[in-house]
């Protein structure tokens, strides 16, 4: 896995990567402000991160460095580049710095993802520069200025793009279907101006500022044989988690879709686990810094003991790739997709600020426990492999077929074509944020 100071660097657009807030030269009261800041960070990953050893990492080697750097910066961005690469050394998934957050939102009018080993166009907004020029879905992606994308990396892509460094444009090369032709394409994003922010610690997101909690769970219904439930997250009540397994329990099988699920709090997990059990099951060994604690799911009132079939592909991460491990490990239901995200962490956000009424507003995310399941292993950087791999083709993607949700139907005795399958659950774009 790269770190993300070498994906930095091996971009294209190095200049404007390292100024994320403004690029006019950095004064001494910013400098002043980013050693701050740096400070701030270090202290609250040294009280807080899990493993009191920093897994062997001389910390403060690490920090000094950064110090050095920050106080040869040009600009203000690039030293929140050094913050940011600093604490990417522990190579933890859910520990990471925000920065400052940037006057303007950007939107580049394309989502991606990795399907198997490739990088692919998904979705393409409609009005965006992207569309105009020709981007569609099904478009591999060779480079992101001038940077090879790989499966491990893509969290850190777009962390840089979205949160850290945000750019006016992104270049992409992508390779045409179906005659393999590549071509380049400058993507320019659009820019609105946010509101002046109070708190950029939010929930289990790297877009702080644009938390996809707008996003809705979604059902389709088919007699007494299928519900299949779309899962945008793992943030929902217990009332909310005992609706949906009460409504469940009328249907013969469950398809619990998890695909693009970034994950979400550990206690809905815990009931979504017990929600699909007829008994307590162990979901894994919390390690933290201080203890080790067995995470128990018990079964609630309103209990799903059907079929249950499970969908994860490259973008399920944190608590849904949890869940599925353990229906895999417990031989509850099938896994079907693609491997999942790799980023399993239970991690706290803190928030802090600089000044007084015109406050500079930055924080951390910090990995306070490690999960590891009932079979001796962390699921970080290892993921979970479907039991039955399926994956869409590149003429799916193009199409908006889904054959991965039409194959679990079938194993539910459901007929449901790829094409109709894709139609089932439109893809949401966020909404702009304030």
């Amino acid at each position: 896995m790269k770190t993300l100071l070498s994906i930095v660097l091996s971009t294209a657009c190095v200049m404007s990567l390292v100024s994320p807030v403004r690029s006019q030269e950095m004064s001494n009261v910013e400098r002043g402000w980013a050693q701050d800041m740096l400070k701030t960070v270090s202290d609250e990953i040294k009280k807080n991160y899990y493993d009191p050893k920093l897994h062997g990492v001389d910390w403060d080697a690490k920090v000094a460095q950064a110090q050095q750097k920050i106080a040869g910066s040009s600009s203000l961005g690039a030293a929140m580049l050094y913050i940011a690469a600093t604490v990417d050394s522990l190579n933890d998934s859910h520990t990471y710095f925000y920065p400052p957050r940037r006057a303007q939102s950007y939107d580049y009018g394309i989502a991606y993802q990795f399907v198997g080993e490739r990088c692919y166009v998904t979705h393409v907004r409609a009005g965006s520069d992207a569309a105009s020029k020709g981007v569609q879905p099904g478009y591999e992606i060779l480079t992101i200025n001038g940077h090879i994308p790989e499966r491990k990396d893509t969290w850190k892509l777009d962390y840089l793009f979205n949160v850290l460094s945000p750019q006016p444009f992104l270049n992409l090369l992508l390779q045409l279907p179906p005659n393999g032709a590549s071509r380049e394409f400058q993507v320019q994003a659009k820019m609105r101006m946010l509101k002046r922010p109070t708190d950029v610690s939010r929930s289990d997101d790297r877009e702080y500022d644009s938390f996809q909690r707008y996003l809705h769970l979604r059902t389709v219904e088919y007699g007494s044989d299928l519900i299949i439930v779309k899962f945008p997250n793992f943030y929902f009540s217990n009332l909310e988690i005992a609706e949906i397994m009460n409504k469940a329990q009328r249907f013969r099988t469950m398809i619990m879709d998890l695909r693009g699920n970034s994950g979400g709090s550990a206690d809905t997990t815990q009931w979504f686990v017990g929600g699909v059990f007829d008994k307590p099951v162990k979901i894994a060994d919390r390690v933290t810094r201080k203890q080790t604690k067995e995470l128990i799911a018990k079964p609630p009132h309103h209990v799903f003991t059907g079929k249950l079939i499970v969908l994860v592909d490259s973008q399920s991460a944190s608590a849904a790739e949890i869940f599925a491990r353990v229906v895999q490990l417990e031989k509850r239901g099938s896994i079907i997709g693609d491997a999942t995200s790799a980023s399993v962490m239970e991690a706290k956000h803190f928030s802090n600020s600089l000044g007084g009424t015109l406050a500079l507003f930055y924080g951390e995310s910090i990995t306070v426990g490690d999960l590891i399941m009932t079979d001796g292993k962390s699921l970080e950087h290892i993921g979970v492999t479907p039991d039955i791999v399926t994956l869409p083709t590149q003429a799916d993607l193009t199409s908006g077929s889904d054959p991965v949700l039409a194959r679990a139907a079938e194993m539910s005795g459901v007929k449901l074509t790829p094409e109709a399958a894709g139609r089932l659950f439109p893809y949401e774009w966020e909404p702009d944020p304030e």
